[in-house]
């Protein structure tokens, strides 16, 4: 197999979407093409290496022992046209485009909308779609240019890169621990109104030093935003966990206090993920660069 005979480079682009999408339709929704024209470009680049690269059955689509091996000098060829573009030019490249972005609610609204502005007047030419979802979206289903990620990331398949950390605290407002009384220990916790993420664990795990406790809630609010349980505790509702990119001004403030602040919650990271390394446009990496720069360090961990 030589995969230096004079390839169509659009054959193997083609076959290279379908292997990193896992399929025919998602390779099509990404390309923006047919599935149909996928299959025939895949099915022409098979006949004239005179191998098959994928192994289909009707649930399934995996690559084969060459198709496996073909992968990645494709990858290197699409690359090196891509460099070869991008040196000639170079002079008039300008991001532009409509950028799909997907991020959590709450993330989303407090640190990404206020950068619009600043990201719009440098890149006046890329038009921003932004999907706010706190339920974790399939990238390639939903043609996602990039995505804000919380937490561990269980998509291997994705291309990450951390920019922060998600650090949480219990946080209430001042009546009502004037009211309430104010916790000595997780175990108090339990006689406590809490306020819970109805996304997130249903248990608090405290950790202080190589001590940790768990904290089993029995909520009298539960809401799938972090800005709406922010609000209840602004309220005096009861104890809730908060990111600090929700809190952090609040409690630098005033309008919110810690709770039981030598424990600690477990910290996750941060990503901008994307579908691929490979090819991204220049939108996407324009919107990288742009974000990760105003994340250095979090606004929250100032």
């Amino acid at each position: 197999m030589n995969l230096n005979s004079g390839l169509p480079l659009i054959d193997l682009g083609v076959f290279a979407a379908v292997a990193e999408a896992g399929g025919f339709s998602a390779a099509a929704r990404r390309l923006g093409v047919s599935k149909a024209m996928v299959s025939t470009a895949v099915g022409r680049l098979e006949t004239r290496l005179g191998v098959r690269l994928f192994q289909r059955t009707t649930r399934r689509l995996s690559l084969t022992e060459d198709g496996a091996a073909a992968l990645p000098h494709a990858q290197r060829a699409l690359e090196a046209a891509q460099d070869a573009e991008d040196a000639a030019t170079q002079s008039r490249a300008t991001p532009r485009g409509t950028l799909k972005v997907n991020a959590p609610m709450s993330f989303g609204l407090l640190h990404i909308v206020p950068a619009l502005g600043d990201f719009a007047q440098a890149f006046p030419d890329v038009k921003v779609d932004l999907v706010l979802d706190d339920r974790v979206v399939d990238l390639v289903a939903g043609a996602f240019d990039v995505a804000v990620r919380i937490g561990v990331l269980s998509d291997s398949g994705l291309i990450a890169l951390r920019i922060g950390r998600n650090r949480s605290a219990l946080v209430a407002h001042a009546d009502y621990l004037t009211r309430a009384g104010t916790p000595q220990k997780p175990a108090d916790l339990a006689g406590h109104a809490t306020l819970s993420y109805s996304l997130g664990a249903s248990d608090w795990v405290l950790q202080r030093g190589r001590c940790s406790e768990t904290v089993k809630l029995r909520p009298v609010l539960q809401a799938n935003s972090s800005l709406a349980l922010q609000q209840a505790a602004l309220q005096g509702l009861g104890i809730a966990r908060l990111p600090l990119f929700v809190a952090g001004g609040d409690l630098a403030e005033g309008r919110l206090v810690p709770v039981l602040p030598d424990w600690h919650l477990p910290e996750t990271p941060i990503h901008l993920v994307t579908p691929s390394r490979e090819h991204l446009p220049r939108k996407t990496r324009a919107f990288i660069e742009f974000f990760r720069s105003r994340m250095d360090p979090p606004a929250w961990e100032r």
